[in-house]
This record gives structure tokens, sequence and C-alpha cells, in this order.
């Protein structure tokens, strides 16, 4: 009897790391990282089933439900996050640096194999592992793929410990593969290395703003989505889990709008813990529910982008957005923090008279800020 495989529709690209999270120089925290880390447990959650390409060396201290391709000879990718207890007095810092310590070697086109077509791809790098042909094996081999900016512009400064810089996309060597991509994610920092005007031409740019949502750019206008509010605890991640709450949405057949919307809810719950979303899976399997909802309504958006009927906010948004605020404060959400247990969501403040963006009893998320280089270190 021939047994014939079902290849998953997902393709994640993007090394495991390690994180170390560093206050006023006080190790406080150290956790499993990488986007690639975060975007998994979302997509595992949400059902949607993907093969994963992710490099570590033997160091590699976490057991994964996705393994990662161990490299003898290698180290597995290290970062520092550093945070103080007053901003940095110095123009272009915040309260946060990024430095990565040590890296894994890159992922390759041969790393990914051949001889199987998937419906979506999603490069998620942190730590320059994907290298400008791995991104164009990965857009010959998907119908359509979200790339996270970060994994194009980074760029690490040997001189100042590794740290995190960027540079402009025009001189990340991958400008040439732009009209190629499908969805680009960046945040509102990021997004001053690109030519927003010029590249919304070309793809869908989905620009997160922290505590004041997100903004989706294409060619013919933008949409701002609205933001959920969360107690940050750790901001590493929450971009990732943005894009994974987007692209599920995007590959369930949401909006795009809605997907946003959903991506905006992923990433504040993210911000609330260190590591990887610990979530209880009674939050996820409503938000599955909301998500056939909303299905019945909108229409399927991964086809050819020409076939696209346009971008917009569903005039009726606000149904979907208090049921989503509904579906967490519903759920019983933990998350572990140096061995203690904490709540992640409370109860919701009351509904704002004529408005239903009643949002989470939560502070505001905000954005990391890492410094501008004008060109390649």
């Amino acid at each position: 009897m021939v047994t014939h495989t079902i290849s998953p529709p997902g393709l994640i690209v993007g090394n495991y790391c390690h994180d170390l999270l560093l206050r006023d120089n006080i190790i406080f925290a150290q956790s499993l990282g990488g986007a690639a880390s975060f975007v998994s447990v979302i997509l595992d959650s949400l059902s949607l089933p993907f093969h994963l390409v992710s490099k570590v060396g033997p160091d590699f201290a976490y057991h994964t439900i996705h393994p990662p391709i161990v490299v003898p000879t290698s180290q597995t990718t290290l970062f520092h996050a550093h945070f103080f207890s007053s901003p940095i007095q110095r123009p272009g810092h915040s309260d946060r640096v990024l430095k990565r310590i040590g890296s894994c070697e890159p992922i390759r086109p041969s790393d990914i194999g051949s001889g199987t077509r998937f419906k979506f791809g999603m490069a998620v790098g942190v730590g320059g592992e994907i290298l400008p042909e791995t991104l164009e094996k990965m857009l010959d081999i998907c119908d359509v793929v979200f790339v996270d900016i970060q994994a194009l512009i980074r760029a690490f400064d040997s001189e100042d410990g590794g740290r995190v810089k960027l540079v402009t996309l025009k001189e990340s060597g991958f400008y040439h593969l732009l009209p190629r991509i499908g969805f680009l994610k960046c945040s509102s920092d990021e997004a001053a290395l690109l030519d927003l005007e010029e590249v919304r031409k070309w793809c869908c740019v989905v620009v997160t703003q922290g505590k004041e949502g997100c903004e989706v750019w294409w060619k013919d206008g933008v949409v701002k989505v609205a933001p959920f509010d969360a107690v940050e605890v750790d901001p590493t991640g929450a971009g990732d889990c943005f894009l994974a709450g987007f692209v599920s949405g995007i590959v369930e057949g949401l909006d795009v709008g809605d997907a946003a919307l959903l991506g905006n809810f992923f990433g504040s719950l993210a911000v609330a813990q260190v590591g990887p979303p610990n979530l209880d899976l009674t939050i996820f399997q409503m938000v599955k529910d909301e998500m056939h909802k909303r299905k019945m309504q909108d229409f399927p958006y991964l086809e050819r982008r020409d076939d696209w009927p346009g971008f917009r906010k569903p005039s009726d948004q606000d149904q979907f957005y208090a049921s989503l605020v509904a579906s967490a404060t519903n759920a019983i959400v933990k998350c572990q923090i140096q061995e203690s247990e904490w709540n992640l969501l409370s109860s919701p403040k009351s509904m704002e008279q004529n408005n239903v963006k009643t949002r989470l009893s939560l502070n505001s998320v905000h954005d990391e800020s890492i410094p501008v280089v004008h060109s390649k270190p």
C-alpha cells in the first residue's frame, strides 16, 4: 500500500534563540527566544499546521514541539536584552538595549528542501539568519510569503557588543525581492527605514504602532486598526505574536482588517509575560470560534493580489473587537514568570457608551526603539 504524505500548509523559517533579560545589568529572567518560538505557539494553538526550519547549536536548552536542526559546530543564537530603571539619556535610545551575543549559522536554501509547495510562508529571522537566496527560495515554493522586516534590515555592531541596529531596506540586499512579497510587517520605527510610499505599491505593509494599534498600507490607501492595551512585562515577541495572529486570520479567510485586529489581540497578550505565550487553551478555542463566525462574513484573501477586492475596515469590526475582549476575559490565562503565576488578564472595564471598543484593563504596550545606521556595518 502506498502512503501519501500531506504537506502542511505553512512554512516557518527562523532560528530559535536563547534570550537573557537583564535589569540594570542584573539577570532577572531567561527564556526560549526567536520569532519562530513565538509564532509557533500561536499557530499550534490555533490548529494551523506548518513545517518549521530553525537552526541551533548543541547547547540548545529547550524542548520544542517542532525540533530544530542541530549544527554540531555552531552555537545557539544568544540575545541579551538590557532594561534600565530610567531611560538612557542619549538620542535614539530607550529603556531597552538589545544585543546579539552569539549567533548560529544562517539558514540556507538547502535547509528548506525541495519538492514541497506551501500555501503560505513566514520569514521570521531575528539574528541575520535568513539570506537573500533563502527568502528567494521561500518565494519560489510558497503561494504567498509574509515577511517580518527585522529579518531583512537588522545589523549587529561588533564594536558595541553586538548591539542590534537597523539599515535601510535598500541597503539590506533584499530590496529586489520586494515585488514578490505578499505582506511586509514592520514597527513604526522600522517603517522609517522604508520608502513606505514606494513599498506599498509592491506589497501590503502592516505597520505596528504599539499602544496605537496598527495600520495596513496598500497601493490605494491605508486602514487604521484599533489596539488592545496590555500590562507590559517583557515586550520581546509582541511583534512576532502580532504577525502570527495576522497570518492566521488571513490564511483562515478573514478580511485583512479583521486579521490585523487579531494580530493586535495576540500582540497584547504576548507582552504580559516573559518568553513565548503560555495561555490557557480555552482562550484559543474561543478565538477560533470567533474567527469562524467572521469567516462566514468575509472573503478569503489568499488569492493573487490582483484578485483582492480591496482592503477595508469592516463596518462591524467593533463587534469582532468586543468578542475578542470577551474571549480573553472569560478564559483563565496563566503565565510563568520566575516560578510565580501571574494573572494575565483581568475583568474588562465597563462598556463605554456608544463605543464597544472596551479595552482590557491593562496598561499600554510600547514598541522598542532600535538605533538606525545609514550604511552597512
